[in-house]
């Protein structure tokens, strides 16, 4: 089974159609199909190639009860550049980013040998992960339904504060206590 060879000019059609009119651009937000959850499938790479920004949804992170379960490493955004969020968040995203990498690059070795062989500084690194982890649990409305939580807008900028702090470690809190938070609660008087 193959995809046929005008797929990647036919995907551009189509999405030229969907988001275009004599009268403007139309915002939409599409669900893709990704066979087996490959990202590489060719049919998915060249649906995602058209998109400004994808949200993936990563059964492993609702396995662990974290919701909504999106994966922020292979989730993307034309828009997270500095010139448009801004270099403070733009550098605390790209922080939050390289500290999931590599707690994620860690996960076999940790399996393995367990987390008494892991260095000091890759050992606060998975620390840190588990807590963003929980921490990008925020309580979403749409996430309601299965954390039986109120969903809460929460500024961005208190969310990009609460990331910043916890790559900073400027605060201590168990990473049990970021599940479904939404903001650091009382973020310049609670104790982390």
């Amino acid at each position: 089974m193959g995809y046929q060879p005008t797929l990647a000019a036919e995907m551009g059609t189509l999405q030229e159609r969907i988001t275009s009119t004599k009268k403007g651009s139309i915002t939409s937000f599409q669900a893709v199909y990704v066979p087996a959850d490959d990202l590489t499938d060719p049919g998915a790479r060249h649906d995602l190639a058209h998109l400004d920004a994808t949200i993936v949804l990563e059964r492993a992170i609702a396995e662990l009860g974290i919701y909504p379960a999106v994966d922020p490493l292979a989730s993307t955004s034309r828009a997270l550049a500095p010139e448009i969020v801004g270099e403070d968040h733009y550098a605390v995203a790209r922080g939050v980013q390289k500290v999931l990498q590599r707690y994620k690059d860690l996960q076999d070795l940790i399996a393995i040998l367990g987390m008494d062989e892991l260095s000091p500084e890759d050992r606060l690194t998975v620390f840190r992960a588990r807590k963003i982890q929980r921490f990008l649990s925020q309580p979403f409305s749409s996430a309601q339904v299965f954390t039986g939580r109120e969903g809460r807008q929460v500024p961005v900028t208190d969310t990009v504060r609460g990331f910043k702090e916890i790559l900073d470690a400027t605060r201590r809190r168990s990473r049990g206590q970021f599940l479904h938070e939404g903001r650091n609660r009382g973020s310049h008087r609670t104790a982390w």
